[in-house]
């Protein structure tokens, strides 16, 4: 289940070694978590629930739940956090694990206090902008991130970004974007990084908890926080939605993009937005069948080329359709969908039932801002930038993050820092939704070389206009949402260079070649699924922008040259009637996406609400119901948001059925929150390590 080749991603692996799991062998790689390892074993269940014995897996894959918890040499960890090492002793987690017992019980040591200017929680895309800008006045700067590596969710990032070339690098692949930044913080003597460090809580004496590198308990007090910690993913109910196999878009991308692990054999989309969207095309680059996508909207809301990339390789998208159950007793073997109506509710008798192994769930984002509502409470000068501040793109964090550390540096006395204007109208065009449609305009020329734009939505994006030598694509430069015009200009013409071809990052431009004096002139397109995936004189469909196949064509020439950054150019000659349609080819993905011949209807009612403590909808509702209005109570009655995920996952869900039954949630009482905000080993206050400690303790 390792990814050997990737089309984007170089897979580079050090010598392997072996450890066990449940007594079996099982070869691991240095720098690789035990949830990596297992998965490239085909190992999915990780343990039992105590409460019901229900099956238990990866959910998060980023440290927020215990969903992964295994035992590893004695000591429960959770495996998508913790590295696999030589001879460890791995064993699934079956009921409630025990601790091992302590030879001499450690001393309590002296907690190290340290004070900094600046302190930065979150090294991801607004975390490093912002201590760049504070770095490069002179300011310490501390960055703490709870990851081996800076970067967040760009290192996961393997497609071009959106945005403005000049402002957030668009036309460079996310994780390359996150080695640019992670050099330029550590290019500042005055910054410094602590990776593998989680932050912990914020007290009311103005300290962060910081647990440094899995071991070392240290008390930081900063002048300033920042807080850039992005988001966790939304989740929602449905039949069978705890089963191994139904996990987040980032944590399938984490197994994917970083961890170069296949971590699905066919794969069914949840939700049409582009973080859904996105990953369904990462999963066909990683060679993973994906059978389809359902989206409850009678459109995607993602954007358009994106939605149009994976139409182009044949995934169906069933917008208007919602998904009814997961279907398997240990793990996902199928999904079940419906269609529905106006107010979003099943039609019944439009059930199908499609083949799957992973379910995929991508159904939005929510901040992950404990750190900066605490610190504000309690009177911390506290900024929060990224999507610990706003839900956007991922380039809408980066220049937030630089918006917020000059921010920052101003509030440290540093003179002649006023926010210039142009920045904050960058800011809100990049934070913009996708905004209107228009009808496809073939080009009026039939001459020289012709390039075609099947980008036919606004959208803030312009690398096409700032690689054009001969500026002949144009965007306003006041408002980079509006589309690129192909505009004829006197003396000048396309020179046929490629380059906006192959920076385009919703591969949405084709150069049609007209010259010569032959019968069919030829299509130029971009190919991102490896140069092995098309061959010269190999047949292909070619499609429009929105998948439908306009025939079939030869390829002539393949191009895979290094200054394309692994793109991929194809040419081939088609009908001059069809020229400018062709938007891409569809190669390698002819799978089978034909729904069961019968719908599978999940009898168990096992829609589960707090997925920590395994608490279902109804227990919750007959308390609603009974009028219960304060969410701690509910806790305090069921355990719902008691476990280690401290109710971040079940909380959103939880107010969901308070409005489901009518109940304004100005009426709900929230939970209150307290520290920690992540669960960590008691024995790392005493001095005694932390969780990556698997000794006497």
């Amino acid at each position: 289940m390792r990814i050997e080749h990737h089309p984007i991603l170089r897979v580079a692996r050090k010598e392997p070694f072996r450890f066990t799991f449940g007594g079996r062998e099982i070869e691991g790689y240095p720098e690789e978590t035990i949830s990596a390892a297992l998965f490239a074993a085909g190992i999915r269940i990780f343990g039992h629930h105590p409460k019901d014995g229900a099956p238990q897996g990866i959910f998060c894959a980023n440290g927020q739940c215990a969903q992964c918890l295994v035992i590893a040499n004695g000591v429960p960890v959770k495996a998508c956090m913790t590295l696999v090492q030589p001879g460890m002793q791995v064993e699934p987690a079956e009921g409630l694990p025990i601790l091992p017992r302590v030879a001499v019980p450690p001393m309590v040591q002296d907690i190290r206090q340290i004070e900094v200017p600046v302190l930065v929680v979150g090294g991801g895309p607004a975390g490093m902008s912002a201590a760049i800008e504070v770095g490069s006045r002179g300011t310490r700067t501390l960055v703490v991130d709870d990851k081996h590596r800076l970067g967040g969710k760009l290192v996961l990032q393997t497609h071009r970004f959106f945005g403005s070339t000049d402002a957030v690098y668009a036309g460079t692949r996310g994780t390359d974007i996150a080695i640019r930044l992670d050099a330029e913080v550590r290019s500042h003597p005055s910054v410094e990084v602590w990776l593998d460090s989680v932050a912990l809580a914020v007290f009311s004496d103005r300290r962060v908890g910081i647990l440094r590198d899995g071991r070392e308990y240290v008390l930081v007090r900063p002048e300033v926080l920042l807080v850039a910690t992005g988001a966790r993913e939304k989740s929602i109910l449905f039949k069978g939605n705890t089963l191994p196999g139904v996990y987040g878009a980032g944590a399938f991308q984490t197994l994917v993009n970083r961890d170069l692990v296949r971590a699905a054999e066919r794969l069914f989309i949840v939700g049409g937005g582009n973080v859904g969207l996105i990953a369904g095309y990462h999963a066909i680059q990683a060679g993973i069948e994906v059978v389809g996508l359902v989206e409850a909207l009678p459109e995607c809301g993602g954007y358009k080329v994106h939605r149009d990339k994976l139409a182009r390789l044949g995934v169906p998208i069933h917008t208007s359709h919602t998904i009814l159950s997961a279907n398997g007793s240990e793990q996902v073997e199928s999904v079940t969908i419906a269609q529905v109506d106006e107010r979003f509710r099943p039609v019944p008798g439009t059930e199908k039932t499609f083949s799957c192994d992973t379910v995929l769930v991508a159904v939005g984002l929510d901040p992950v801002d404990e750190f900066h509502r605490k610190a504000r409470e309690y009177g911390m000068r506290a900024f929060a930038a990224g999507d610990a501040e706003e839900i956007a793109e991922a380039s809408a964090a980066i220049y937030s993050g630089k918006i917020t550390g000059r921010r920052i540096a101003h509030a440290l006395g540093a003179p002649g820092l006023e926010i210039p204007p142009e920045w904050e109208r960058m800011a809100e065009v990049l934070k913009s939704k996708p905004g209107a449609r228009g009808a496809p305009q073939p080009p009026a020329t039939r001459e020289g070389v012709v390039p075609v734009l099947h980008c036919h939505e606004e959208i803030p994006c312009n690398p096409c206009a700032s690689v054009c030598p001969q500026g002949l694509l144009r965007i306003d430069p006041a408002d980079i949402r509006k589309r690129p015009e192909f505009v004829s200009t006197e003396g000048k013409a396309c020179l046929g260079c490629e380059r906006c071809v192959v920076v385009c990052p919703g591969l949405a431009i084709t150069l049609v070649d007209y010259r010569g004096d032959v019968p069919m002139p030829t299509v130029t397109l971009a190919h991102e699924l490896g140069r092995e995936a098309v061959q010269v004189r190999s047949r292909v469909t070619v499609v429009d922008a929105t998948g439908q196949a306009l025939g079939t064509a030869e390829v002539t020439a393949v191009r895979a040259i290094e200054r394309n950054d692994r793109t991929v150019l194809v040419k081939l000659p088609v009908p001059p009637e069809i020229a400018t349609r062709v938007a891409g080819i569809r190669v390698g993905t002819d799978w089978n996406r034909e729904a069961l011949p019968e719908a599978v209807e999940r009898l168990a009612d096992d829609e589960i609400l707090c997925r920590c403590e395994r608490v279902t909808v109804g227990e919750v509702r007959a308390l609603v119901r009974a009028g219960c209005r304060d969410m701690n109570e509910i806790k305090a009655v069921t355990r719902a948001g008691m476990g280690a995920c401290g109710g971040k996952t079940c909380g959103p869900l939880l107010k969901r059925l308070f409005r489901e039954e009518g109940i304004p949630i100005a009426d709900v009482r929230d939970y209150v929150s307290r520290p920690l905000f992540v669960e960590t080993p008691l024995g790392v206050f005493a001095g005694a390590g932390g969780a990556g400690d698997t000794g006497d303790r």
